[in-house]
């Protein structure tokens, strides 16, 4: 039998959102155990500034509550939005590693949301095998949207921002 509450499930959910918010990460997964067969597996996601939890449980009782067959639908008219990649003026990723938006840690970013940049210019890296690749503007324009966050993996093909 299981010894934790809900309640305390829901506030450690919680605190990891807060957690997540406070550290401008985007992705957070956890698991804990409270013993055999008896395990909380948390997944916290930010996009575009909505957090989401997944929660996987054993347990009836830690189950999300369903939702109501009037938000299933509207969920479902949401999701199918415009591919970033499939957009005129996307710059897609030339290769797997991880992007980063500056030179360093706490520099200034290399294009902002707004900026213009002209082509050529680095616009961000992406580290692969230890090695910084410069990604340079494919074109000039002005910089409309920023897919990836710092720090995060990108794949081949990925769209990592829009310049038109």
């Amino acid at each position: 039998m299981s010894k934790h509450s809900p309640d305390a499930d829901v506030a450690f959910i919680q605190a990891l959102a807060e957690l997540l918010n406070k550290n401008d990460l985007t992705e957070l997964s956890v698991k804990r155990e409270y013993g055999e067969d008896d395990s909380l597996d948390v997944r916290v996601v930010k996009q575009s500034n909505i957090v989401t939890t997944t929660m996987a449980a054993p347990q009836p009782m830690m189950m999300a509550a369903p939702q109501s067959a009037a938000a299933a639908p509207a969920a479902a008219a949401a999701a199918p939005a415009e591919d970033p990649a499939q957009h005129p003026g996307a710059v897609t990723s030339p290769m797997v590693g991880t992007v980063y938006l500056a030179a360093e840690p706490g520099a200034t970013p290399f294009a902002t949301v707004g900026a213009t940049v002209t082509e050529g210019q680095t616009v961000l890296i992406i580290e692969a095998m230890k090695t910084m690749n410069h990604i340079p503007a494919p074109r000039a324009g002005v910089v409309k949207r920023i897919l990836v966050a710092d720090g995060n993996p990108v794949e081949y093909g990925a769209p990592l921002m829009i310049i038109e």
